[in-house]
């Protein structure tokens, strides 16, 4: 039995935890802000600890975020998608969604559209934007669900490029496809 305990075990990782350690250079994901580019590795001393930060600058606006090495877990920094999940991914986006969500007050819809899009998983992201894009099929979206649909697009494109390391341009198309189909089925009722 070790007497050696660590300070605050809800943030140490145990060593049954294995932590994602990107180098500078590594493309990774932050949830909710997209793919971004480890640029440095730092240690700052905040209120007397010496802490190890990843400065991090996303590619979709430039934005740096510093993020505390011990914390990528917690904070959902993770690895772009996977070339070969990306059908995953387009999974989710040709699949109905429930009616559920239609009965849903806006509200409500938003908070649980803001909770997938902040979660960092792309499968939620591709979700919202589906699900905002067949809403968008029946009727004009309020301001509060543009600017969702946006965000989603924005996160899905980004990422989606980066694994297939196609242009934003082709991947806006194939995502739009997706839902010309249900576009013109809509249009014939």
């Amino acid at each position: 039995m070790s007497s050696k305990k660590p300070s605050s075990p809800s943030k140490t990782p145990s060593a049954k935890q294995k932590l994602r350690h990107f180098q500078v250079g590594d493309l990774a994901v932050y949830p909710a802000h997209g793919v971004g580019k480890i640029e440095a590795i730092e240690t700052r001393v905040i209120n007397g600890e010496k802490l190890d930060f990843y400065k991090m600058k996303v590619l979709e606006n430039n934005m740096l975020i510093m993020i505390p090495t011990r914390n990528v877990e917690s904070v959902g920094l993770r690895d772009v998608i996977d070339k070969k999940d990306i059908s995953k991914v387009y999974d989710v986006m040709k699949a109905k969604k429930s009616s559920a969500s239609e009965t849903q007050t806006w509200n409500r819809r938003y908070r649980e559209y803001m909770d997938k899009i902040k979660s960092g998983s792309l499968y939620d992201v591709a979700e919202v934007f589906r699900d905002l894009s067949l809403l968008k099929l029946q009727k004009d979206l309020s301001f509060g669900e543009r600017k969702l649909y946006d965000t989603a697009q924005v996160l899905l494109v980004k990422e989606l490029s980066t694994a297939k390391k196609a242009d934003e341009e082709s991947i806006i198309t194939e995502l739009e496809s997706f839902f010309a189909i249900e576009s013109a089925d809509s249009a014939e009722n």
